[in-house]
């Protein structure tokens, strides 16, 4: 029961840290000379992860595994974030 919770939990906030973290970047630090770091995305997944471990341990239900997807999800948004913010613009076609 815990367990599925659990997962259910770390799928949610993985993909929640995800999309804000993607747009974040893509959006707001498009003219920043930050973005053209290469490895921007893994320092800050690993910063995420590193911020959330000590969350996640108070939690009784959830664990390591958790601040790990969360981690993961992050830092995938922030490197899909730096693509998306060297893409020029869409415009719209008349």
């Amino acid at each position: 029961m815990f367990g599925m919770l659990a997962v259910g939990i770390a799928g949610v906030s993985s993909v929640f840290g995800h999309i804000k973290s993607r747009h974040f970047v893509g959006q707001k630090l498009r003219y920043t000379s930050l973005v053209e770091k290469p490895l921007l995305g893994v320092w800050a997944g690993v910063g995420a992860t590193i911020v959330a471990a000590p969350v996640v341990a108070v939690l009784p239900v959830v664990g390591a595994g958790t601040a790990i997807a969360i981690g993961a999800g992050i830092g995938t948004g922030v490197a899909l974030g730096v693509k998306d913010s060297k893409e020029p613009p869409k415009l719209l076609d008349d």
